[in-house]
């Protein structure tokens, strides 16, 4: 089932993609949906990102061959850092480069999964039975910045930093997925989330015996090799396999 976020001339609303419709749901997506009877053409209506989560956990350096081309090895254990909700936009919406404060923003494509209750210290055995789905995301960085702060919270923390999209597919299986980023058509990233260092269970139990997961939390499971820059102008594409595509335009910041 893909879960979507999106909006009409009639407001905002979540709703279930079959095919090229979407059938709307009452409240928010958690729990045994109900569907109020309106259905919406696919193509009439504005994608949004799927969640609004009070907070993006991520991991860093979660793939050895994107540990390996950072110029170290992949840790022991799961890296995490945090992104501001903030930073959380849609399909098609623009990423802004902040020109002013940083001379190099990358791309890094991954898969997300999103938190479908409310939990805390979630055995690994436990993991799926917390997981609403899974989502395309781009963990976009400014390179210089991370490097220059030493920890990554600027970097990480701009407005529109998080593309997530282009809904939430809680069918999909974690284990095994291609995933790649391509930009303005060129592949740049290509990669399989069997190739994880910490695999989707660990990830889960690891951050919830940190932290309380809330409903729609977003945790990104980590970038392959590849990661390089975006210029203005750039259209970047995400793509998971039995996910979805994710694609935004880079415009300057204002």
């Amino acid at each position: 089932m893909r879960i979507a976020r999106f909006s009409t001339d009639e407001g905002m609303s979540f709703g279930v993609v079959e095919e090229n419709t979407v059938a709307a749901v009452a409240a928010h997506p958690f729990g045994e949906l109900t569907f109020t009877g309106q259905r919406f053409p696919l193509a009439d209506v504005r994608l949004l990102a799927p969640i609004l989560p009070s907070k993006v956990i991520a991991i860093g350096k979660n793939y050895a061959d994107h540990a390996a081309e950072m110029g170290g090895e992949a840790p022991p254990e799961p890296l995490i850092f945090a992104k501001p909700s903030t930073t959380v936009i849609g399909p098609g919406e623009a990423i802004a480069y902040p020109e002013k404060l940083s001379e190099r923003v990358d791309h890094e494509g991954e898969l997300a999964l999103v938190i479908g209750r409310m939990c805390r210290e979630v055995p690994a055995s436990r993991a799926a039975e917390v997981i609403l789905g899974y989502t395309c995301a781009n963990d976009v960085t400014a390179r210089d910045l991370q490097a220059k702060d030493g920890q990554w919270t600027r970097a990480k923390g701009f407005d529109t930093f998080c593309p997530l999209g282009p809904w939430i597919e809680t069918e999909a299986d974690p284990a095994d997925l291609a995933i790649s980023t391509t930009v303005n058509g060129e592949v740049r990233q290509s990669a399989r989330t069997s190739q994880l260092m910490h695999d989707i269970p660990t990830l889960v139990e690891y951050v919830s015996q940190v932290m309380t997961l809330l409903p729609g939390d977003v945790i990104l499971t980590g970038t392959p090799a590849g990661v390089g820059p975006l210029e203005v102008g750039d259209e970047v594409t995400v793509t998971v396999e039995n996910v979805g595509t994710l694609t935004n335009r880079v415009i300057a910041r204002e």
